[in-house]
């Protein structure tokens, strides 16, 4: 695993190939960084499906609503939800989307980003100024790419546990 400089605002995410470390970039958009450090710390991303996977351009998960264990795995509704907290405003900044970058998944409107978020498998600059990034992958990037593709898939891979690492 990756140095971790700043527990605090790194997250790690536990994968079916192994663990996946992210640094989040409060500087950048601290209010995403907080919601999903506040997520993980209540156990909502634990276990939740990655709903729709495009292969050569991103992992999108986090759908805390319709896409892990205790509610079922829907497939028609999967994508369609958030947390039971407030959406956020965006928080675009001069970061482009880069392999391995985190960004918030979000409708039509700019500010309705809540719980989902995606990583990026290549750089998709044109996504850039149009979805707040506000994280890294430093370690694990090799278990992103395996992860099952589909729109959704039949069996989606989900990620076992989300933990800040200042918890761990």
């Amino acid at each position: 695993m990756a140095e971790i400089k700043d527990p605090e605002n790194t997250v790690i995410i536990e994968l079916k190939d192994g663990p996946v470390v992210i640094e989040l970039l409060p500087d950048v958009a601290p209010k995403h960084a907080e919601r999903m450090k506040e997520l993980a710390r209540a156990g909502k991303y634990d276990n939740v499906a990655f709903h729709r996977v495009i292969d050569g351009f991103m992992a999108q998960t986090g759908d805390v609503a319709h896409a892990n264990m205790e509610n079922g795995w829907n497939p028609g509704r999967a994508g369609t939800g958030g947390s039971d907290l407030p959406d956020l405003p965006a928080e675009f900044s001069k970061l482009p989307h880069d392999r391995g970058t985190l960004g918030a998944a979000r409708s039509a409107n700019p500010n309705s980003a809540n719980s989902q978020f995606f990583i990026n498998f290549k750089d998709n600059h044109f996504l850039n100024g149009q979805y707040t990034v506000y994280g890294r992958v430093i370690s694990g990037m090799e278990h992103v790419d395996k992860i099952v593709r589909g729109e959704p898939p039949a069996q989606p891979d989900r990620m076992i546990s989300v933990k800040v690492a200042a918890d761990a």
